[in-house]
């Protein structure tokens, strides 16, 4: 196996290579230590980046604006498709705007105790630090923040934090934020430093001499098998969330790169670290073949309830509120409605496991704004909301100003990944891992509003001084794809395809993961002891 040879094995057990020093100096000093490459020698270094979301968009974006030869890969026909444009309720950063007492220090510790501590700390702590810049950067490229009526950023509160903490764009933070990496990147298109190949899904990692060197790509137009060379990898192609098969990733979000990867040698970390998200639309039917998130936004308003009474159907608005059992803000006073994702989670699943559920099969629970409209107005609601509001009502056909949503918990997001080190570099060396495709940030149970922090973190400012830390190491060479291990490689992807294709079932693909997905969900999700 390739990774027993990683340098991030030491004795036999994996080294992080966190950096030495008190908790707030270690990113600063390591800064500082890493080597670097000259502006003048930097385009001598090719570097693939696979996935265009957040993460790798800002990633290659990044790179390329300093000087690297920097080629982009895109499952979609454009980087504006990538699931990153899903995410609506907003991006946590420690800016005390609201003066509620917020710091990085508690954005740490918040983000830790929602990870059930179970995070690596030094990099939470690092995240924390750079979320600031994160805001910084995305106002300057003109992402349109909410902003108060005097022109101020605006802030609203999220699941797991008593503080304020979390910019957005109204229902449509990831796509905001994702239009602006985008067009960070198309400058750099434009610019020559970065080539863009889309319609592209990476099938095998090419490893020469232990190190990451390139990628197996197969054209989703014309089925054509294609190597691609360089000096280093970056994988940012999201989370294994669709194993499950029904959650709320897109059906593209199909995690074959770091799969692939994985069986190169790269290790993979807690992949049980899986987030069931507490407001999505429940499941309708067999004809699924994917969820619908409603933004933890949404708690910030709307009341979370189901009928005291076991078995009880009657119309929500014939349940008097004595007869209501607001269970949230019953069980957790201190958050209330906005109780942490995985406490949520598990609360809706217990009223529903009691015969207190919802809608059809009783699986849904009531989010209710009446009391919101009547304290604020409804114009004020449909301002702040108005876009979730019409996609619930398009897909339900219920109008959530009239009567309360009905939400359950689905998967989400997923904290486990391809496991490593503090320079995002996995276990085969080369071969670096960013946003959700990594394991490095967040825990079991991880806080709202942190995946497109991390995502922008990790392309915006970690990858650009790590990624060239690795590089000043190693000296750029004329390999290209003629090399024996590229061949090689796609001879071994040809074969694989033709084993899958000639196979003659008479199920489909979708047939199996139904099936494996239903398993997941029983034996391996919200709740569940395995």
């Amino acid at each position: 196996m390739i990774g027993s040879t990683s340098p991030n094995l030491v004795d036999g057990r994996l080294d992080a290579k966190i950096p030495p020093g008190p908790i707030e100096q270690k990113w600063e000093r390591h800064r500082f230590d890493m080597k670097l490459v000259s502006p003048a020698n930097r385009r001598r270094y090719t570097v693939l980046v696979v996935g265009s979301g957040l993460a790798g968009g800002a990633a290659a974006a990044s790179l390329g604006e300093l000087g690297y030869n920097v080629k982009c890969f895109s499952y979609h026909d454009s980087p504006r498709r990538a699931h990153s444009i899903a995410a609506q309720g907003g991006i946590n950063a420690a800016k005390n705007y609201r003066n509620d007492g917020d710091s990085v220090f508690r954005l740490f510790y918040d983000t830790v105790k929602g990870g059930d501590f179970r995070a690596r700390e030094a990099n939470v702590y690092r995240l924390a630090e750079l979320s600031l810049n994160i805001i910084d950067q995305c106002v300057a490229q003109g992402v349109p923040f909410a902003r108060e009526y005097g022109g101020l950023l605006d802030t609203r509160s999220f699941g797991g934090a008593q503080v304020s903490r979390t910019f957005y764009a109204r229902g449509q933070t990831g796509q905001q934020l994702l239009l602006g990496a985008y067009q960070a990147l198309e400058r750099q298109v434009g610019l020559g430093t970065v080539t863009m190949d889309t319609r592209a899904e990476m099938l095998d990692l090419v490893v020469v001499d232990g190190r990451a060197r390139g990628i197996v790509t197969r054209d989703l137009v014309t089925g054509a098998v294609e190597s691609h060379a360089g000096d280093a990898v970056v994988l940012a192609t999201g989370g294994y969330g669709n194993v499950f098969y029904l959650s709320t990733n897109a059906k593209a979000s199909n995690a074959t790169a770091i799969w692939r990867a994985h069986k190169r040698g790269a290790f993979f970390a807690n992949p049980c670290f899986t987030q069931i998200h507490p407001t999505c639309i429940p499941v309708s039917g067999e004809h699924q073949s994917k969820l619908t998130l409603m933004s933890e936004s949404l708690r910030n308003d709307g009341r979370v309830w189901v009928p005291k009474k076991v078995g009880d159907t009657r119309p929500p608005d014939r349940i008097p509120v004595s007869e209501r059992d607001y269970y949230l803000e019953r069980k957790y006073p201190s958050y209330g409605n906005l109780a942490p994702r995985d406490i949520a989670s598990r609360a809706a699943k217990e009223v529903c496991d009691e015969k207190r559920g919802v809608g059809p099969g009783g699986r849904g629970v009531y989010l209710d704004f009446a009391d919101a409209i009547e304290r604020f107005g409804e114009p004020v609601i449909r301002e702040k909301y108005g876009n979730l509001f019409e996609m619930y009502e398009r897909i339900t056909g219920e109008n959530a100003y009239r009567v309360p949503m009905r939400i359950y918990p689905a998967v989400h997001y997923t904290m486990g990944g391809l496991w490593v080190d503090y320079d995002l570099m996995s276990t085969i060396p080369g071969l670096f891992v960013a946003g959700e495709a990594n394991f490095s940030d967040h825990g079991a149970n991880r806080l709202g509003a942190s995946a497109l922090m991390q995502g922008l973190a990790d392309g915006y400012f970690i990858l650009p001084g790590t990624l060239g830390d690795y590089l000043a190491r190693v000296r750029p060479d004329t390999m290209d794809a003629g090399h024996p291990a590229f061949r090689a490689t796609e001879v071994e992807v040809s074969a694989r395809v033709r084993r899958v294709l000639s196979v003659g079932g008479k199920r489909t693909v979708d047939s199996f993961h139904r099936e494996l997905g239903q398993l997941l969900w029983d034996y391996c999700s919200n709740g569940t002891r395995s």
